[in-house]
């Protein structure tokens, strides 16, 4: 393979959203750079920060397909995105130059020509652990890589058998997950903290995370982006559960460890599949929008947009009032951020990508 590549999957990453954020790069360059280099698409597995309404197609209560949610997108039409706009990976496929957003593979609307540019897999309220999933009736990894699988047959059926392996080998994955694992099921269920410590159970994931992407590269997978856990104890939702006004330190804690064994895991990949892989340091750009908001254009990071913005999140968002300027706040409910905090993401995460990709 090409030297260059790990660079330019990292400058089809960058094509990300920065551009939309900053306006700083040549869009034409890096799409050329990206065309040159065959990046094809962008495949997306995960919960919801890359869930954009999957779940409007399962029997789970898990979604966000009504006001206020898509307050912001376009036709202010609400889609399942949890987010008053897009999310990070919609930006990906903007810059990339093939289309504004990333649909849901399950979207009863999804056109054939749609699967050229990428599709999401993500289910809102999934995890590393199946159980996470399996709480809320949701998809589990398992289920997402097996609608890979559907996905390669509808691809070969479209382009033919070679070039749709083609597309897949050169298409950039994206996992983004996690969070619900602790949320949802360490911190509030009893079954796995019968089983772990709290370590035992980020090597648990860590090694479900490990398998899931062994998998993705036996179905072809060359090119892999993991986004790291946010800081969960900065969420309004967790402080406002904990009685605190600031970030609730062990949950950080649990986050920052999981994430260190994140990037451990991605090391032995590389070294024994080859992968050409990146981790997008997700934890340490949020913490960086709350500490220093003013730098990134924010004014509130303590609470989201949604009704009170303490404690709404789903199903209790909805049909709330909303804050007047969503652009000014890093949360757009109690859990999920807004537009604005995932432009701010996509845009900040190029500095760890490059130092991740090109040494």
């Amino acid at each position: 393979m090409h030297p260059g590549v790990p660079m330019v999957t990292v400058l089809a990453l960058m094509a990300l959203m920065m551009p939309l954020f900053s306006g700083a790069v040549d869009i034409r360059q890096l799409r050329q750079l990206a065309a040159r280099h065959n990046v094809t698409c962008v495949l997306v597995f995960g919960d919801s920060s890359v869930d954009p309404g999957n779940n409007n197609r399962l029997p789970t209560t898990m979604k966000g397909n009504f006001p206020p949610y898509g307050k912001d997108f376009f036709d202010r039409h609400p889609t399942g995105r949890f987010s008053n706009g897009r999310l990070a990976t919609d930006f990906i496929a903007e810059a990339l130059g093939y289309t504004k957003i990333i649909p849901a593979f399950l979207d009863p609307n999804l056109k054939p020509a749609d699967l050229l540019h990428g599709v999401s897999f993500a289910s809102a309220a999934s995890g590393y652990d199946d159980l996470t999933a399996n709480l809320s009736q949701v998809l589990p990894v398992s289920k997402q890589i097996e609608y890979l699988k559907h996905y390669k047959l509808h691809l070969s059926r479209l382009v033919g058998g070679k070039k749709a392996q083609n597309i897949v080998k050169n298409a950039i994955f994206v996992l983004s997950m996690g969070t619900n694992d602790f949320l949802q099921n360490y911190f509030l269920e009893p079954t796995r903290p019968k089983q772990f410590t709290v370590e035992q159970y980020q090597n648990f994931l860590a090694s479900r995370m490990f398998q899931d992407i062994k998998e993705m590269n036996r179905l072809g997978a060359t090119r892999v982006v993991v986004v790291g856990v946010p800081p969960l104890g900065c969420m309004p939702l967790v402080k406002t559960l904990a009685g605190q006004n600031t970030c609730v330190e062990s949950y950080n804690q649990a986050a920052w460890s999981f994430n260190a064994k994140i990037k451990e895991k991605l090391a032995i990949l590389r070294k024994t599949l080859g992968l050409k892989d990146a981790y997008v340091d997700c934890y340490g750009v949020i913490q960086n929008a709350i500490n220093a908001p003013q730098k990134f254009g924010l004014v509130e990071t303590s609470k989201g947009c949604c009704g009170s913005g303490t404690i709404e999140y789903g199903d209790t968002c909805k049909g709330l009032t909303t804050c007047a300027d969503p652009s000014k706040y890093a949360f757009w409910d109690a859990v999920h951020p807004t537009e604005k905090m995932y432009r701010i993401l996509a845009g900040e995460a190029i500095e760890s990508l490059n130092e991740t990709l090109i040494d």
